[in-house]
């Protein structure tokens, strides 16, 4: 993140036609990264969250004309990114024949397949952990967790209380606790 950037002069930027690209360049700049590591989060494997990454800011851009400022730019972001994942995931789970109540078992397949990740046998066991958690659960459970998202932020994303995130929050952290400590 660039501690130079300020929203407010990205926004007058992107209201100018002959800025905009500028404006647009520094977007991608200054959120590419949390984008690409909660993407990352839902979907693992590094390749899809690239491809989903770039999907997100085609999105922004086919639509920053229709960006009114009424959010922040960030959570405006993180849901085009959070909607791509979800019908990134619906879509892999058709191909996959998989049951939307399933565990996403063919995402942990994808991670240890996937020649980016680096972690340890713990990682691994989180992350089945994590998989095991409804989708907007999960990406509750990530923005929180990972990220220490605020819960006032995630509610303009999801478009959900805040009361109703904590709970979701809550729920996430008890199940991913029980399923780390079961067959200890």
């Amino acid at each position: 993140m660039d501690p130079s950037y300020n929203e407010r002069e990205v926004l007058a930027l992107l209201q100018d036609e002959s800025t905009q690209k500028r404006g647009f360049e520094m977007i991608v700049a200054q959120y590419s990264e949390q984008l690409y590591w909660q993407i990352r989060r839902m979907v693992l494997s590094h390749d899809d969250a690239n491809d989903l990454l770039q999907n997100t800011f085609i999105k922004a851009w086919m639509s920053i004309d229709y960006f009114r400022a009424e959010a922040k730019l960030s959570t405006w972001l993180y849901k085009i990114a959070i909607n791509e994942c979800i019908t990134f995931l619906n879509r892999q789970r058709v191909q996959n024949n998989v049951s939307i109540d399933d565990t996403d078992v063919f995402l942990l397949e994808r991670l240890k397949g996937d020649e980016y990740f680096d972690g340890d046998a713990a990682q691994m066991k989180l992350q089945k952990a994590i998989l095991t958690l409804p989708e907007k659960q999960r990406a509750v459970f990530n923005m929180k967790y990972f990220d220490d998202m605020k819960y006032e932020d995630m509610s303009e994303i999801f478009g959900t209380s805040v009361g109703a995130l904590k709970a979701s929050y809550h729920h996430a952290v008890k199940k991913v606790e029980e399923f780390l400590t079961k067959d200890i």
